[in-house]
C-alpha cells in the first residue's frame, strides 16, 4: 500500500496506463453518451440524454430490466407526506451517516428527491396507495423518523421502477447492447474520456470485445457486494465500475464503509453467494428482532429500537450472537397474521416458505450479510469524476451523501436524483463532434496501457472467503493485514504466472476471469482504507478501535492505483469532498 499525507492531495490524473487483459475490439459504434447500468440511476441517466437530443447507447451485464435495482424491496425514500419536510429528511441523513456525509450532496437530494418521484410516476412507475385514497401509502424504515418510505407491490418496489423505466426505454427506441460486461474506458491524447471497450456475451447484438465511442461514459453498474461470500447483491455485482474507474485513473472513495443488511435469511455457515433479503419494512411495520429465547434486545440500546439506522442493528445483532455462541438472531413477525404477510410482503413471504421457513407461524432466523456500498467512484454535485467526460451515479458512486452509512431507501432517490443532475450537465454542453475523431482505439498513442496480469476464475472464491474472515462486519489490525497478505499472494501469483507464459497456462481472457480480477481490484482497495482507518465508524467496525475519533478521522481517503498498481492513499481536509475535474462550464440549471 502507497500511502500520501493529508490535503486535497494530488488532484485528478489522465490514466494509470492500466487495462484488462483482452483481445482488441472487433467492432466499433458511435454515441454522444454510453450508459454502463440498467438499473434507476443507469436508465434514468439515459433517458434524461436522450431526451435532450444527445446520442444514447445503454450497455447493461445481463438483460435490461435484470440490474441491481429490481432486487430492492423496502422503498424509495423522499419527503412527500404530510407534516414531513426536506430538512428532517436532511436530518436523519446526517445521523445515519455519522459524522461523514458531505451536507451539501444531501441537502442536494433530499430537496430535489420529491420533484424526482414524481417524474418518475409520470414516467409510468405505480407505488401503492392507502386504502381508499389516491395518496401514496408511506411506511418508515430504520433510522427515520418520519413515514416516508413509498412502495410498489407490497415489497416489490424495486421490480415496479424497473418495468416502468425498461418500458420507457424502449419506447424511447434507446440503442441497447445485454449481456456485455465493460471492459475499459477509452480516453484520448489529453484524458479526456472517449468511450468503453465491452465484451458482448453471446446473446447480444455483436459477438465478442468491442467499442463504444463517446465523449461521455456514465457509470451505473452498480455495488460489489459479490467481494464477500455471503451477500444480498446479484451475481453479476462485481465491482467493475469502480475497477474501471480505477485503471482509468479516477478517485475513489469510502469503500471501506460497506453496509451488511442487518436481516438477511439466514441459510446456515456454509451459505454463499446471493443471499434472500428481509426488508427493513419488515420491522418499519412493528417487527421485533429477538433471540432464541424470545427476548427483544434492541429495547433500550437505541431510542428507535429495531428502526435505529442500520450499522446499529448489525452490530447489536452480531453482539447478541457473541455473547451466546450461536450464528444468528430471529425476526419475529408472527403478529402480523397471515393476511398481512400476503398483502404486504409477498416476495419475502414466498421466499422464506421456500426455504421451509413460514413466518406466518415462527421467526425468521436472520444474520447480517452485505448489501451495500456506501463508497465508490468519487463524483461532484453533477455527478462527474476526477476523469474529464466520466461520470458516475448510484451505487457504483461516492457523491458524498451517504457517509460512513447509508439511510435506508436512500439509495433509488440518489441514483434519481444523481442521474438526472448528469443529464442535465451533458445537455448544457455543446453537442459533440464525432467520437472517432477522439479514439482511434483503446488507449491514446501518448500514453499506452500496459494489460493487467488476469486471474484464474477460481480465484473469486479465494477472494470472497479472505474478505468474509478478514474485513467483514468485525475488523481488527490482525484480520484486515492477514487479508492484505493474502490478497497480494494472490496478486502476485496472477503476476508470475503471467510473466513465465511460456512455461505456466496463464488464465484466457473471459468474462469469469475479468470478474475475478476486477474484484481483487476493488477488495485490495477496500482493505487498505480499512486498515488505514483506525476508529470505528458507521459500518466500519474495528474491534481493536472501538470508538468513533472525530479529531483523526472525520474525513475521507481519496484513493488512486499508483505506477506499481497498489492502492494510493489520500485524506481530505475535511468531511467535505475537492472538487473534481472543472471544465470551466458553467453549472447546469436543476432538473
Amino acid at each position: 500500500m502507497t500511502a500520501t499525507g493529508t490535503g486535497t492531495g494530488p488532484g485528478p490524473v489522465p490514466g494509470t496506463g492500466i487495462r484488462l487483459t483482452a483481445p482488441a475490439p472487433g467492432w466499433s459504434i458511435e454515441a454522444d453518451v454510453v450508459v454502463v447500468g440498467s438499473g434507476v440511476a443507469g436508465l434514468t441517466a439515459a433517458l434524461r440524454c436522450a431526451a435532450a437530443g444527445r446520442r444514447t447507447v445503454v450497455v447493461t451485464k445481463a438483460r435490461l430490466d435484470d440490474g441491481s435495482t429490481r432486487w430492492a424491496q423496502g422503498g424509495i425514500a423522499a419527503a412527500l407526506g404530510e407534516g414531513d419536510t426536506p430538512e428532517q429528511h436532511l436530518a436523519d441523513t446526517l445521523v445515519a451517516g455519522a459524522g461523514l456525509c458531505d451536507e451539501e450532496a444531501v441537502r442536494t437530494l433530499v430537496t430535489e428527491g420529491p420533484d424526482a418521484v414524481q417524474r418518475l410516476i409520470r414516467s409510468g412507475a405505480r407505488f401503492d396507495t392507502a386504502p381508499g385514497s389516491e395518496e401514496i401509502a408511506l411506511t418508515r424504515e430504520g433510522g427515520h423518523h418520519r413515514r416516508r418510505i413509498a412502495h410498489a407491490g407490497g415489497d416489490a418496489t424495486g421490480a415496479e421502477i424497473s418495468r416502468a423505466l425498461v418500458e420507457a426505454v424502449r419506447a424511447a427506441g434507446l440503442r441497447t447492447i445485454e449481456n456485455a460486461l465493460v471492459l475499459d474506458l477509452l480516453t484520448d491524447a489529453a484524458g479526456h474520456t472517449a468511450g468503453v471497450t465491452l465484451h458482448v456475451m453471446g446473446e447480444g447484438q455483436h459477438d465478442g470485445v468491442g467499442a463504444v465511442h463517446a465523449p461521455a461514459v456514465v457509470l451505473a453498474t452498480g455495488g460489489m457486494g459479490q467481494v464477500f461470500s455471503a451477500t444480498t447483491n446479484p451475481p453479476v455485482s462485481t465491482g467493475d465500475g469502480v475497477a474501471l474507474a480505477l485503471r482509468a485513473g479516477a478517485e475513489v472513495s469510502d469503500l471501506e464503509f460497506v453496509q451488511f443488511h442487518p436481516t438477511v435469511l439466514y441459510l446456515g455457515p456454509e451459505a454463499e453467494g446471493q443471499q434472500p433479503l428481509i426488508s427493513e419494512a419488515v420491522r418499519g411495520e412493528g417487527a421485533h428482532l429477538v433471540d432464541a429465547a424470545g427476548t427483544r434486545f434492541m429495547v433500550g440500546q437505541h431510542e428507535l429500537a429495531e428502526l435505529a439506522p442500520r450499522d446499529i442493528v448489525a452490530k447489536a445483532i452480531m453482539s447478541r450472537a457473541h455473547e451466546q455462541g450461536v450464528e444468528h438472531m430471529y425476526l419475529d413477525g408472527r403478529h402480523f397474521g397471515a393476511q398481512m404477510w400476503e398483502s404486504r410482503f409477498p416476495t419475502i413471504l414466498a421466499a422464506c416458505r421456500s426455504h421451509d421457513i413460514d413466518p406466518v407461524t415462527e421467526p425468521i432466523p436472520v444474520a447480517p450479510a452485505a448489501h451495500y456500498a456506501s463508497g465508490g467512484v468519487r463524483t461532484d454535485l453533477r455527478g462527474r469524476t476526477t476523469v474529464p467526460g466520466l461520470y458516475a451515479c448510484g451505487e457504483v458512486a461516492c457523491t458524498g451523501v451517504h457517509g460512513a452509512n447509508r439511510l435506508a431507501s436512500n439509495s433509488l432517490l440518489e441514483g434519481l436524483v444523481f442521474a438526472e443532475r448528469i443529464a442535465a450537465d451533458i445537455a448544457a454542453r455543446p453537442a459533440p463532434e464525432p467520437a472517432a475523431a477522439r479514439a482511434a482505439g483503446p488507449a491514446p498513442a501518448s500514453a499506452p496501457r500496459t494489460p493487467l496480469p488476469l486471474l484464474a476464475p477460481e480465484a473469486r472464491g479465494a477472494v470472497q472467503r479472505i474478505m468474509t474472515a478478514g474485513a467483514g462486519v468485525l475488523r481488527s489490525a490482525d484480520s484486515l493485514a492477514r487479508a492484505a497478505a493474502e490478497l497480494e499472494s494472490i496478486r502476485r501469483e496472477a503476476a508470475e504466472a503471467s510473466a513465465a507464459r511460456a512455461t505456466h497456462k496463464a488464465p484466457e481472457p473471459g468474462v469469469e476471469a475479468w470478474e475475478a480480477t476486477n474484484l481483487l481490484c476493488v477488495a485490495r482497495v477496500l482493505v487498505a482504507a480499512a486498515q488505514r482507518r483506525t476508529e470505528t465508524r458507521g459500518c466500519h467496525w474495528r474491534e481493536d478501535h472501538p470508538e468513533r475519533d472525530d479529531a483523526s478521522w472525520r474525513r475521507h481517503f481519496c484513493i488512486t492505483l499508483d505506477a506499481e498498481r497498489a492502492p494510493a492513499l489520500h485524506t481530505t481536509a475535511t468531511a467535505g469532498f475537492p472538487p473534481t475535474a472543472d471544465d470551466g462550464l458553467p453549472a447546469p440549471a436543476s432538473p
